[in-house]
């Protein structure tokens, strides 16, 4: 990671036949039909947030809105899915099976203002 870039943790599992995708940084979520478009919807929304947390109409809300974090329940299911998710990759590296639930990242890239 780059020193102009923020990390934030992130989760999908599979809810009956949708996917279902948390920031746990920001406590957002977002659903499809993939997992691909699940994670790309919640992508989308935490740029948006961060922007409207920044140089939006919420700017004077930003310290709260970019420390609002996800509930511990979230969390403990985040480290449960990434310990779960890394153990299986250890036992079967190249599995084919199916996935239920995997741990990501998104890079948000932070571009300095313009005074």
């Amino acid at each position: 990671m780059r020193p102009n870039q923020l990390l934030v943790r992130c989760y999908a599992k599979r809810d009956g036949d949708l996917w279902v995708a948390f920031c746990l940084d920001f406590s957002l979520g977002a659903q499809a039909n993939s997992l691909e478009e699940a994670k790309q919807k919640l992508d989308e929304q935490i740029r948006e947030y961060v922007y409207d947390a920044l140089a939006g109409e919420d700017r004077e809300h930003a310290e709260y809105l970019l420390n609002r974090r996800a509930p511990l329940a979230y969390w403990l299911r985040y480290w449960g899915i990434r310990a779960a998710f890394k153990l299986s990759r250890m036992v079967t590296p190249h599995s084919s099976r199916q996935v239920n639930s995997k741990p990501f990242n998104e890079v948000l890239p932070m571009v300095p203002a313009v005074c």
